[in-house]
């Protein structure tokens, strides 16, 4: 008798133990985790219970919470809402909330771990519970010159500090009104959402960061140049064979330049001619040289493949190493930004970036503090290294070649007056008739950068195959440099 008791007592105790260890597990471990879950229902009527924080640009408000009449007690509103649909994202009845208000959802609700003796003092004091606000690191003027310079066109603006990463302008177009989904009416939702959802231009893909992404086309010469110099096997002067038209390898395929014949004049082309002209050859014949390896290492440097959070998740760009195997036609081709490299405007202005900053790539990041409803600061972000892709001399190097290419190469549009500006024009092919994809990328003022910016344009600007980096991205880029020199 007395050992079957025991049995029984050890397997009660066995089943004690797992439990203690499973809730201590959740309670501790995990609660994070579940309280950030987007299928919490919990915590979703908890976010709404209490006064949920403001989300601050310049210390205005462009999301805020106000008292309504029903059982959700505020309604989450948005102002100048087209402009910062893709950072706000919204607060709705989905239990899966896109942008600042999902990532930051734990401080806007008040339920972060940091907020925990503030809600307990509310709780003995009577007072209605707050969120906390959130400041984004945002620039009003240039966030607005960036929208209002890509206007009518689909596609991605986005500007950084090249010092410290903060990300003072991300627009996606086309855009929407978020005040349409943060409603209390599930059916109101629904058919709002769903309209989005079906709409062919797909406004709630936040194309900065995310979406199916693009071929880079010729901005990603950058990192051709970068990994080739920064070397040590090659300089700018390094010279390759200049023909108009060249087969890729084991290919009946034929590559040519933008301008249809050689890359300046000469049997012969050095990077820096291909990189301020923007020539696809010379460039596909220093991919070989350079090997693929080479080439993913550099980009890996830059960020491809990582998965970046600014706090929002990034997805990650894509130089196709296993793709390219062995396969040097391939190989040529990803060389000038084609084949299978895909990329988010962020990466690219993060290449340019890291460039304008001595080689240094900081962390990119768009919020700046986040600070308690008594003003009590509970965090607040500080600049950080990313990563270290190529030497100071390298990034010298780089800008001069850059420079070249605006004052007399293929970027000319991006000039300003008095100022010397540092970019590369990008013109992506997307299939033997479909419309281009088209890139600017660069930075101002070249001896001492203040912003560094990428801008892609979708459709070919509306040019069909007729459309240029030069023509159409170049100029919105000078329009978003210009807002920051000018303030």
């Amino acid at each position: 008798m007395n050992k079957e008791l025991r049995r029984v007592s050890t397997v009660v105790l066995l089943m004690f133990v797992a439990l203690f260890a499973s809730s201590s597990f959740i309670q501790v471990i995990t609660a994070d985790e579940l309280n950030a879950d987007g299928r919490n229902v919990r915590t979703l009527y908890d976010s709404y219970s209490a006064e949920r924080g403001p989300i601050l640009v310049d210390g205005v408000a462009i999301a805020e919470s106000t008292p309504v009449d029903d059982q959700y007690k505020y309604q989450r509103s948005y102002t100048q809402a087209e402009l910062y649909a893709n950072i706000t994202g919204y607060f709705t009845l989905n239990q899966s909330n896109p942008g600042i208000e999902g990532a930051m959802n734990d401080y806007l609700s008040g339920t972060a771990d940091a907020q925990f003796l503030d809600n307990l003092t509310s709780i003995v004091t009577g007072q209605d519970p707050k969120g906390a606000a959130v400041e984004l690191t945002i620039d009003p003027v240039v966030q607005q010159a960036a929208y209002d310079a890509l206007g009518d066109q689909r596609g991605s603006v986005v500007a950084i500090r090249p010092d410290t990463g903060e990300i003072i302008a991300m627009v996606s177009k086309p855009s929407y009104d978020p005040n349409l989904l943060a409603v209390h009416d599930y059916d109101t939702f629904a058919a709002a959402y769903d309209s989005l959802i079906s709409d062919a231009a797909s406004p709630l893909v936040n194309r900065a960061i995310a979406g199916d992404l693009y071929h880079p086309g010729s901005v990603f010469k950058l990192i051709m140049a970068s990994a080739a110099i920064d070397s040590g096997d090659f300089t700018p002067d390094s010279t390759f064979p200049n023909p108009a038209t060249l087969t890729l390898p084991g290919t009946s395929s034929v590559i040519s330049n933008s301008s249809g014949g050689a890359c300046g004049a000469g049997d012969e082309a050095s990077i820096a001619t291909a990189l301020r002209l923007s020539c696809n050859i010379p460039m596909a014949e220093l991919g070989e040289a350079l090997g693929a390896d080479t080439i993913d290492d550099y980009a890996s440097r830059f960020g491809f493949g990582d998965d970046i959070e600014i706090p929002l998740k990034v997805t990650p760009s894509v130089y196709p190493l296993e793709y390219i195997g062995d396969d040097v036609a391939r190989l040529m081709l990803s060389s000038f930004g084609q084949s299978d490299d895909r990329v988010t405007p962020l990466q690219i202005a993060m290449v340019s970036a890291a460039i304008a900053n001595g080689g240094v790539l900081m962390q990119p990041n768009l919020v700046e503090s986040i600070t308690a409803p008594d003003l009590t600061e509970l965090k607040s972000f500080q600049p950080e290294v990313y990563n270290t892709p190529i030497s100071a001399d390298t990034a010298t190097k780089l800008t001069q070649m850059m420079v070249a290419g605006v004052s007399d190469g293929a970027a000319s549009n991006a000039r300003i007056n008095g100022v010397d500006v540092a970019g590369k024009t990008g013109t992506a092919e997307n299939g033997s008739a479909d419309p281009y994809t088209l890139w600017f990328t660069g930075f101002a003022p070249a001896d001492n950068p203040e912003v560094a910016v990428a801008v892609v344009v979708e459709n070919g600007g509306g040019l069909g195959q007729s459309g240029f980096g030069n023509s159409v991205a170049a100029p919105i880029a000078k329009k978003v440099l210009e807002a920051v020199l000018n303030k």
